[in-house]
């Protein structure tokens, strides 16, 4: 990070402000996302803050949009993605369980954490589960499920993954690719075929010796 700052000059930049907040933010929680600890941390003025933020509350601002079009946006875009069935739908999902460039589930603790102290963020937390459940429910109903199937099925699979994260649940990867197959079983109610499965371990570069 030094070395992006000393190469945008004095001031930084704003990547190397926000990337700041953001550590920040999951190392130690909203309450000490501040400027002037943030210039001390990038070995920066705290007067350069303001050529890229108008306030704290603008960089605050800033990381919630940041999270929404990550975390959200992606569980949303895989929902619809491409797949002949529902087992590959169900996999197309769990790419953000397993790739943190969809799904970035360290923000996702601490904005959640954070929601517990602000009632804005509460709702925005609140607006962001809403979205995610019904992309999932649209996803469960494409594949003929009715309203009422549909939803309580992408509760279920929205909710256990929330969970895991709210636990701070860790599994290594081959543990984790071994349950796979059994969550999305259940979930869907339909085993993943050998060839949907071989394309997700692909897209997440895992082997089975």
């Amino acid at each position: 990070m030094e070395q992006a700052v000393n190469e945008s000059g004095w001031r930084g930049s704003y990547e190397g402000w926000f990337a700041a907040a953001y550590a920040v933010l999951l190392e130690s929680g909203v309450d000490s996302v501040k400027i002037l600890p943030l210039a001390k941390r990038l070995g920066l003025s705290r007067t350069s803050f303001y050529w890229f933020f108008k306030d704290r509350e603008a960089l605050l601002d800033a990381l919630i949009a940041r999270w929404r079009d990550t975390n959200t946006a992606n569980v949303v875009r895989q929902s619809e993605a491409y797949a002949e069935t529902l087992a590959e739908a169900m996999l197309n999902v769990f790419d953000c369980w397993i790739d943190t460039g969809l799904f970035d589930a360290r923000f996702e603790f601490a904005v959640r954490s954070w929601a517990l102290q602000s009632a804005e963020i509460e709702a925005e937390v609140q607006r962001a589960d809403a979205a995610r459940m019904q992309a999932l429910a649209r996803m469960f109903a494409r594949f003929g499920h009715d309203e009422v199937a549909a939803d309580v099925r992408a509760r279920t699979t929205y909710l256990v993954q929330i969970g895991y994260i709210s636990m701070q649940a860790r599994e290594d990867v081959a543990l984790r690719m071994q349950r796979i197959p059994h969550y999305v079983s259940i979930f869907t109610g339909q085993e993943p075929q050998p060839r949907e499965l071989d394309r997700f371990h692909a897209r997440h570069g895992y082997g089975q010796a």
